[in-house]
């Protein structure tokens, strides 16, 4: 059965979507973006600084589920810039030190809110 997630510790939901959801094995999140949890979109800083937020943001809703980042399965990762793959890439790898999950990079065109990155998880909750 789903069941929604919901922590104050990541940004609120900006549209009709939850921040992720559960079936008691897997949780999905919605995509992340670098958003505070005071709202404030990052959009103004380099993609890396970019990148770890919305891995903060993936990582306090693992965290609210008693799940962490070394419980990732799989991301997705939407970039408005494919030539920011390396910054990006330098950033995500500082999250993942062995074992990192499966993954997914590509080139959106557009992100929303004009942000340089979006990410979204699947992790088990085994």
């Amino acid at each position: 059965m789903k069941r929604v997630i919901s922590t104050d510790d990541a940004p609120a939901a900006v549209g009709a979507y939850s921040q992720a959801t559960t079936n008691g094995d897997l949780l999905l999140t919605a995509g992340q973006l670098p958003l505070t949890t005071d709202g404030e979109l990052l959009d103004g800083e380099p993609v890396g600084e970019q990148t770890r937020q919305c891995l903060w943001n993936v990582e306090a809703i693992l965290e609210s589920e008693g799940a962490s980042l070394a419980d990732l399965l799989k991301t997705t990762v939407y970039l408005d810039d494919i030539d920011d793959f390396d910054a990006f890439n330098e950033a995500y790898s500082e999250f993942f030190d062995e074992a990192p999950p499966a993954r997914s990079a590509v080139e959106a065109g557009a992100v929303p809110k004009g942000a340089a990155v979006e990410i979204e998880a699947i992790a088990t909750l085994d």
